[in-house]
C-alpha cells in the first residue's frame, strides 16, 4: 500500500524553506506528503502566506495571529477581518491562535481576547482553529468549554506538548489533536502518553517545520518531508502500520479542514 501523508502544519514562507522552496516540495512529495498547510501567524505577513499557496499546488494557507503577535495586531485583527480574508478559497483555517505564557511576548489580557476573536472567526467560517497553547493549559481548557458553550467550532490542538489531560479535554470538546516532531524525541514520554489516548479519529500529525526536526534528524532544518518520522511514532503507539495511520490522519485531516479538496493520491492510497 502506498503512503499519503497530510503536514498539517508548516511555515513554508519561513527563510530555510522558502529559500528552496521548489526543493522542499518536491522532496515532501517523494516521501509521500501530497498536500501541506502553510499557517499564519501575523495578518501583516498573511499576504505573503497567500501567494505561496496560490502559486503551488497541494499548499493551502491558514490566516491568523500567534499569540506573540497578539498585542502588535490587537487594533487589526478582529473576527470580521478574519472571516473576510478566509473567505479566499486557498484559506483552509484559522489561525494559529491560542495562548503563550512561556514567552509571554503579549500581554496575556490581550492573548485571551485576541484568542477569543480566533473562536469567533472559527465558528462562523466552519474553518478550523489551529490551536498554540504552551504553559497555559488551564485558560486554554477554561476558555475552550466557555466558548463551546456558546457555540461550537471545529479546533484543532496543534504540535501537542501539553500535559495528556489537556488533550483528552480538546477530544471531549470536540476537536483534534495533532502531534509534531517532539513526539519522537527521547524525552517526550509525557506526550507520547498523550498520544496513545488520542482516538483514532482524532489525531493528525504535521512538522511545524522549520522548527522541531524529529528524530533521527533533530537539529536540522526539519521541512515537510519529515512528516513521515512523526508518523511512524505515532503508528507504532497505536499498534498501526505506517500505511493505515498515513490513511487514518489523512482521512482526519479532510474531514476537519473540509474546505481543503481531498487529491486522487489520497483515494489511491486508502
Amino acid at each position: 500500500m502506498s503512503i499519503a501523508i497530510v503536514d498539517s502544519h508548516c511555515h513554508l514562507t519561513y527563510g530555510t524553506l522558502a529559500k528552496d522552496i521548489d526543493g522542499v516540495l518536491a522532496r515532501a512529495h517523494d516521501a509521500g506528503v501530497h498536500l501541506m498547510v502553510s499557517i499564519s501567524t501575523k495578518l501583516a505577513t498573511f499576504p505573503d502566506v497567500l501567494a505561496l499557496a496560490e502559486a503551488h499546488e497541494g499548499v493551502y494557507a491558514s490566516v491568523g495571529t500567534h499569540p506573540h503577535h497578539a498585542e502588535e495586531e490587537r487594533t487589526v485583527v478582529s473576527a470580521e477581518k478574519l472571516v473576510e480574508l478566509a473567505a479566499h478559497e486557498k484559506v483552509v483555517a484559522i489561525g494559529e491562535a491560542g495562548l503563550d505564557y512561556f514567552y509571554d511576548r503579549s500581554p496575556r489580557d490581550v492573548q485571551r481576547e485576541v484568542f477569543r476573536r480566533h473562536i469567533a472567526a472559527a465558528r462562523v467560517t466552519g474553518l478550523p482553529l489551529v490551536i498554540h497553547t504552551r504553559e497555559a493549559e488551564e485558560d486554554t481548557a477554561a476558555i475552550l468549554e466557555e466558548e463551546t458553550a456558546k457555540g461550537a467550532f471545529p479546533f484543532v490542538m496543534h504540535c501537542f506538548s501539553s500535559a495528556p489531560w489537556l488533550a483528552e479535554k480538546a477530544v471531549a470538546l470536540g476537536g483534534y489533536v495533532s502531534f509534531s516532531g517532539i513526539l519522537t524525541f527521547k524525552k517526550s514520554d509525557a506526550v507520547r502518553k498523550a498520544a496513545r489516548n488520542v482516538p483514532l479519529d482524532r489525531l493528525l500529525v504535521e512538522t511545524d517545520a522549520p522548527f522541531l526536526a524529529p528524530e533521527p534528524l533533530r537539529g536540522k532544518p526539519c521541512e515537510p518531508a519529515m512528516t513521515v518520522h512523526t508518523l511512524q511514532t505515532l503508528a507504532g503507539l497505536h499498534g498501526q502500520s505506517d500505511a493505515e495511520m498515513a490513511r487514518i490522519t489523512s482521512a482526519n485531516f479532510f474531514r476537519l479542514f473540509s474546505k481543503a479538496p481531498r487529491p486522487a493520491v489520497y483515494d489511491e492510497a486508502a
